[in-house]
Parts: structure tokens; C-alpha cells; sequence
């Protein structure tokens, strides 16, 4: 099909036209790219490195790491880029290459959590069969289709913006390429494209959003109901907290922005929910999971140790 695009590059307005705010908000959102890289960087290598964390909730955690690392830097070194100039240009190809790596990256998180919500299922109700039912073909399999599910639906949309009409105007209200402040600026019918962000998207979230509650509804049932130990739940409950306020984080401000219709101007909101998502959450994210997990502490404990005391064992 003839590419009919004649724009051929978009502005990119960003958070403020405030030019006092610039460096602040480069300052700030500097340390906080910093931080997500290095601290998920940090889980990656010791769970690659600790033997004792090579089993699948550890495997799973650290492709989540793998995935943030990659899921800011979709957006944040364009945005950093912007604050130090007076226009954030970026070309029609850009801004499709960007939409697509932002919304594969963030789909997979979404089925990952999931996956990472089933591993705890099988580990606290079926913990015999656990090993026999998460055994290594089968966590690499459902990584492979956590992947996959996010770059198809990626491509979707990535292929169905690429054939909509853009005359004019270029001004992206946002700080990098989304598909809905995209979708305002064509000139050309947007229905199948707003209904397949509907529809898919929408279902790529709720879909394995439902699945992560049934799997906790299932492991609270029957820890209340078949395990008398104190202790045991106390247990299983502290697996399950730290991945549980990871979905709270990631799904409360994606349903905000992609499931729950747009009321008036909801650009800021639309924004502050992305940064919530493809950064802030990026950040927490080893700072939950290093501070509610022992075994995680302990192995970055011996790891820095071995750093600074080489000669030790």
C-alpha cells in the first residue's frame, strides 16, 4: 500500500512548556533512569550469579528486571534529550519504532505478572508437583510466550498507525509517541484503530489482571482454609506481597490510561499515568523485591562483600 504520510516528523511537547522546570525535571528524571537501571541491573546479575536463586520465580524476576531496564529507556533518553533543547523532534519512523518497543515492552510486563502470579499458585498450593510442573522447559516456554504476545500486539498497532493519514498538525501533546495523542493528530478515520486499542489492549491488560486475582483468590482461600500453621502463611503471604504490589503499581494507572474512557482533556492524567507506569514503577520495582525478600538481600549482601573483600569466602 502507498504510504499517503506527509508528515514527516512530530514535535514532541513533553511534560511542560515551563522552561524554569527543565532542568529540574532533567535533574530528577536523570536520577530516577539511573536508579531503575542500576537496581535492576543489580537483581539480573545476582540472580545469575547466586546459584541458590536459579529456580522459576527467580528466572521470571529476572526477566521483569530485563524488561523495566529496557521499558524506560524506550522513553526516558528521548525525554531527557528534550528538556536540554527547545523542540523534542522526532521522525515518523521514530515515533512508530518507539510506540512499538513501549507497547511491547509494557503488554509483555502486563502477561508476566501474570506468569509470575501462576509460579506462586503451583509453588504454595501444589508445592509437590511444583519442581514436576514449573520444571525449566516450561518456564522457558511461557517466557517465550510472554515475549511473543507483547511484540504481536505491538505490531498491531505499530502497522495500523503506520497506514493512517497525518496532514498536519505535528504537535504530539505528550512525551513520546502513544497511540491515543497520536490517533488525535490523523486525518484519516481512526474507528478500527480506537476500537482495537479497546478491545485488544484492553483485554491484553483486564485478561491477565483476572488471572493474577484468581491466582491470589486461589492461594488465600487455601491458605486459610487448609493451612493451620501460623507460621506457613506467614510465610507464603511474604512471597506474595512484594509481586503483588508490583501489579497494584503497574495495572492501577494502565487501566487508568487504557481501559477507562477519556472524560474531557485527559492528557496530563493520561501522562501522569504513564510516567507512574514506564518509570516510577521501574524504579520500585527492585527496591520492593530486594526489601521484602531475604534470600534476595542475602545474595547482593555476599555479592558486594565478594567485591570489597575479595580475598574472602
Amino acid at each position: 500500500m502507498e504510504n499517503q504520510t506527509e508528515v514527516s516528523e512530530f514535535i514532541l511537547l513533553g511534560l511542560t512548556k515551563l522552561q524554569e522546570l527543565r532542568c529540574f525535571l532533567f535533574a530528577l528524571f536523570l536520577l530516577l533512569y539511573v536508579a531503575s537501571v542500576l537496581g535492576n541491573g543489580a537483581i539480573m546479575a545476582v540472580v545469575l550469579a547466586e546459584p541458590r536463586l536459579h529456580t522459576p520465580m527467580y528466572f521470571f524476576l529476572g526477566n521483569l528486571s530485563w524488561l523495566d531496564i529496557c521499558y524506560s529507556s524506550v522513553t526516558v533518553p528521548k525525554m531527557l534529550a528534550g528538556f536540554l533543547s527547545k523542540h523534542q523532534i522526532i521522525s515518523f519512523t521514530g515515533c512508530l519504532v518507539q510506540l512499538h518497543f513501549f507497547h511491547f515492552l509494557g503488554s509483555s510486563e502486563a502477561v508476566l505478572l501474570a506468569v509470575m502470579a501462576y509460579d506462586r499458585y503451583v509453588a504454595i498450593c501444589n508445592p509437590l508437583r511444583y519442581r514436576l510442573v514449573m520444571n525449566p522447559r516450561v518456564c522457558l516456554l511461557l517466557a517465550v510466550a510472554t515475549w511473543s504476545s507483547g511484540f504481536l500486539h505491538a505490531l498491531m498497532h505499530t502497522v495500523m498507525t503506520s497506514q493512517l493519514h497525518f496532514c498536519g498538525p505535528n504537535h504530539v501533546h505528550h512525551f513520546f509517541c502513544d497511540i491515543k495523542p497520536l490517533l488525535s493528530l490523523a486525518c484519516s478515520s481512526t474507528h478500527l484503530n480506537l476500537s482495537l486499542l479497546n478491545i485488544v489492549t484492553g483485554g491484553i491488560v483486564i485478561g491477565p489482571f483476572i488471572l493474577t486475582l484468581l491466582s491470589y483468590l486461589y492461594i488465600i482461600s487455601f491458605l486459610l482454609l487448609k493451612v493451620q500453621s501460623r507460621e506457613s502463611r506467614r510465610k507464603a503471604f511474604s512471597t506474595c506481597t512484594a509481586h503483588l504490589t508490583v501489579v497494584t503499581l503497574l495495572y492501577v494507572p494502565v487501566i487508568f490510561n487504557y481501559v477507562l474512557p477519556s472524560q474531557g482533556d485527559s492528557q496530563d492524567r493520561d501522562m501522569i499515568a504513564t510516567l507512574m507506569y514506564s518509570i516510577v514503577t521501574s524504579v520500585l520495582n527492585p527496591l520492593i523485591y530486594t526489601l521484602r525478600n531475604r534470600e534476595v538481600k542475602s545474595a547482593l549482601r555476599k555479592a558486594v562483600r565478594r567485591k570489597l573483600f575479595p580475598g574472602r569466602t
